[in-house]
């Protein structure tokens, strides 16, 4: 039998697959410093420490979901409804926080968005549904839940306590900021030091075979989606404290940023490689990315125009790299 011939790329497909394994490895962090080198240059506002915590501040939310976002990814899944399940949270946290307080009202808005995560990853690997659809079937029923419950009028938040905990400081540091660490920390040790991380990895790189490892897939399929739904809640739980209000508007379009950030992250959207290490840079290039564009005065929907720009050379660096 004759052996099976290499496919040999084009010269660009080699060049990008070149790219995309070093991209993987130091390619990420390496593009988020020169990034703040160029924007250093280009604003000299862009090092105040005023303008870097409100960085930090602004890519917790997006940051929080990218971290849950990343473990469904990592299994050759996807989640579109983070965003909607985040509004979810959102209204029912602030619907309730007056009249029950932060003890009921936190559990409540993480607990429902826990649910939703559970349904998704129900319908996903116990009832056989492709995760695009079932995640999309999601954004629209969580949506149309939260402009239910709050009759498409957004719920003022009245609690000087949990305003501070999106808009507060721990030793200089925004609390938004510590609490996207603290995730990013758990969530690594869980990937990378654990039985079911590693058995995450496995189920993204071959099903199969790590179900005939052993591995209870659909079980974990589940976990990963309901880790995704608690991790909305928390992102929730920021945005309702920084804005001290209930919209059923709410992380309308984050689903969108949090893929983003993970694929400009590193991970691949083949499943099974990847870092919530990766993601969390990513979360910072596009952060930076929006900021510097703001500080220089580019219009808005130019700015969308570099993020789409963003996410197709990460994907296809990714491609060409997964090919080679």
């Amino acid at each position: 039998m004759q052996p099976e011939a290499k496919v040999r790329l084009p010269a660009t497909g080699r060049y990008a697959a070149t790219f995309g394994r070093v991209w993987q490895q130091i390619g990420v962090l390496a593009a988020l410093v020169l990034l703040v080198v160029a924007a250093t240059f280009l604003s000299h506002r862009f090092l105040t420490v005023p303008n870097l915590m409100n960085v930090l501040r602004q890519v917790s939310i997006v940051g929080i979901l990218a971290i849950g976002m990343t473990f469904v990814i990592l299994t050759r899944g996807i989640d579109l409804s983070v965003g909607s399940i985040l509004g979810i949270a959102v209204v029912l946290l602030a619907g309730s926080m007056d009249s029950r307080g932060m003890a009921i009202a936190i559990p409540l808005g993480i607990g429902a968005a826990a649910l939703a995560g559970l349904a998704n990853g129900v319908g996903v690997a116990y009832g056989g549904l492709p995760a695009f659809i079932m995640t999309l079937g999601m954004l629209s029923f969580a949506r149309g839940l939260a402009f239910i419950y709050t009759g498409g009028t957004p719920i003022p938040i009245n609690n000087e306590s949990f305003y501070s905990l999106g808009n507060g400081y721990l030793a200089g540091i925004p609390i938004p900021a510590l609490i996207l660490v603290a995730t990013l920390l758990l969530s690594g040790f869980v990937l990378q030091l654990t039985p079911f991380g590693r058995s995450i990895y496995a189920i993204g790189s071959n099903e199969e075979a790590a179900q005939l490892s052993g591995v209870p897939v659909r079980f974990y399929k589940t976990c990963v989606y309901v880790i995704s739904g608690v991790l909305s809640g928390l992102a929730g739980l920021v945005y309702a404290s920084q804005l001290s209000i209930g919209t059923p508007i709410a992380g309308q379009g984050y689903e969108l940023d949090a893929i983003a950030a993970v694929v400009v992250g590193g991970t691949s959207l083949f499943g099974g490689k990847g870092s919530v290490a990766g993601t969390f840079f990513g979360t910072l290039i596009i952060g930076v990315l929006a900021n510097i564009l703001n500080l220089t005065g580019v219009d808005p929907f130019v700015q969308q125009l570099f993020k789409g720009a963003l996410i197709v050379v990460a994907v296809f660096i990714m491609s060409q790299s997964r090919a080679s």
